[in-house]
């Protein structure tokens, strides 16, 4: 089913109430939510599905019915200015709930921007890195939350480039809303300091509350598309967000509720721009955890080549907060993500590092197996290939082979399925037009046992007796007819004879795996090239 805004009660036919956006007026002065049967075939780049039962519907009267909101319930109004900003529209519901429900809903609500239409091409996803992990602040310590009316207060510098639709080109790229965030940041910077003198300790991360929570998730850029997964998947990223209630919803509104996809530029760099902010404050928060002398290094490596972090020093008091975690290594983000995920995250979620591209602080991967009679000699193949610019990668360096979805074909017991995924190295992702240098040598792959992605780049297809063939494809690939031979046999072409029967076998197994959640493939960034 979809929700729908009508103008007739059940059980009337649905009249749809049509508006560019979830919070524009409606035409009408009474509407009625409805939810009508889907009819089509989900694709799964659309497919972003929330379950409904009685557990849920209990939850949402504990968040929303049975506390005191914090104004008499009332109608608002649809004023574009107000409407457009979250903080206003729904003060009077109590900010506790507010974020809980989007801590309950994490992954859907992240996913909702990161698989969303505003995240659709490369000019969109340039934003973020490759890869990275979300963890979520917890309410108990999140400020904003324990005193609302500071969010109140910072309505004006919280409003995001949503308010009009119909700005001047020339308006997308001045300062107002960068400003804007520069005040609410400093102010909320100050309150922490007042609040938390001594700075915060694990505590204040999240660690969810249900065994379904997804109190850490994992993001994954492909070039022009993306996707959101529940847990650490992957090697240790390049960054981190620690991400609280404010930024969660300033993500939602402006990138989903407040998006227009039809709008026009200036309505989209606005945006593009805010994500910038965004983005930020998701790693600043994060580096608040680590040592006080190591942040700024650690900013710095996450912008080469932006001279306004590279000029940074540290009597600039950049970073000032406080932090009460200890760190005993010379690696606080191996420290300080093992302490999350094996001892403060519930047991229940059933979250840990995956076994294949994980490595903790000075652990070094296997050497290449000399044979693959085992799981194990295939799994230590594919942690030795975890190491960054494998010759393959800098060999093929193509934008359409960022997302290979693999299958080896086993004699005696069942295939292995999953995907490689490339994480592009980038110096930044802090330039609207260009600025984000690559660099090949420090690309890495990430050996998932799942389906990773709504855009497959390739289908990969290896019998059992010839996965020494492919891992040395990845390993020592050149370009030479030897290579190009090994690589026209494991890699599908989109001419090839075996194509469909290829697609075919890969979505009836994503189907069987995941049957509420799956949806068909988009092959439109399939490798173009045929071979």
């Amino acid at each position: 089913y979809e929700i729908v805004r009508s103008k007739t009660p059940s059980p009337e036919p649905v009249e749809l109430s049509p508006s560019l956006r979830p919070f524009d007026d409606p035409g009408v002065d009474k509407f009625y939510y409805r939810f009508v049967r889907f009819y089509s075939t989900p694709v799964i780049k659309t497919h972003m599905v929330v379950e409904f039962d009685d557990a849920k519907l209990a939850r949402f009267k504990a968040l929303f019915i049975e506390p005191t909101w914090e104004e008499k319930p009332h109608y608002v109004d649809y004023d574009s200015k107000r409407s457009a900003n979250a903080f206003v529209t729904y003060f009077q519901i109590p900010g506790k709930s507010r974020y809980q429900f989007l801590l309950d809903n994490s992954n859907f609500i992240v996913m909702s921007f990161i698989r969303g239409p505003v995240c659709r091409g490369q000019m969109a996803l340039n934003a973020i890195n490759d890869h990275f992990w979300i963890l979520f602040k917890d309410p108990k310590s999140d400020i904003t939350i324990q005193q609302p009316g500071f969010l109140l207060m910072q309505a004006d510098n919280l409003s995001l480039p949503i308010e009009s639709l119909t700005q001047s080109v020339f308006n997308s790229f001045t300062d107002e809303y960068n400003d804007k965030y520069k005040a609410y940041f400093r102010a909320k910077e100050k309150l922490y300091n007042q609040t938390y003198p001594e700075g915060m300790g694990i505590e204040g991360i999240w660690k969810g509350e249900h065994s379904e929570d997804s109190p850490i998730l994992t993001v994954y850029r492909h070039f022009d598309s993306g996707s959101v997964h529940r847990g650490v998947v992957g090697e240790m990223p390049k960054t981190l967000w620690v991400v609280d209630y404010p930024q969660l919803e300033r993500l939602y509104y402006g990138l989903v509720a407040g998006y227009d996809v039809f709008g026009n530029l200036p309505h989209q760099t606005s945006i593009r721009r805010y994500m910038d902010f965004l983005r930020r404050e998701g790693e600043i928060n994060f580096l608040n955890y680590m040592p006080k002398e190591k942040r700024l290094s650690m900013l710095k490596s996450w912008y080469i080549g932006v001279d306004s972090a590279q000029d940074l020093k540290e009597s600039d008091n950049y970073l000032p907060l406080n932090t009460q975690m200890r760190y005993t290594s010379n690696s606080p983000k191996h420290e300080f993500i093992e302490q999350v995920v094996n001892e403060h995250i519930l047991k229940s979620t059933k979250i840990t590092f995956d076994d294949i591209n994980y490595f903790t602080a000075g652990e070094k991967p296997p050497l290449m197996p000399t044979s693959f009679t085992t799981i194990e000699d295939i799994r230590n193949g594919m942690r030795s290939l975890t190491v960054p610019g494998t010759s393959f990668i800098k060999h093929v360096s193509d934008n359409n082979t960022n997302l290979m979805h693999v299958r080896f074909i086993m004699k005696s017991r069942e295939d292995i399925v999953g995907t490689i995924v490339i994480n592009r190295w980038h110096d930044n992702v802090n330039s609207l037009f260009g600025g984000e240098q690559q660099d090949s040598s420090k690309d890495t792959l990430d050996f998932i046992a799942a389906s990773i992605g709504s855009y497959p780049n390739v289908f990969v297809q290896v019998k059992e007796e010839d996965i020494g063939d492919f891992f040395d494809l990845l390993e020592n690939h050149e370009k030479s007819p030897k290579y190009r031979a090994i690589f026209e046999k494991f890699f599908v072409s989109r001419s090839a004879d075996n194509f469909w029967e290829t697609f075919d076998w890969f979505q009836a197994d994503l189907d069987k795996k995941d049957p509420v959640r799956a949806g068909l493939y988009d092959l439109n960034r399939y490798y173009n090239i045929a071979w």
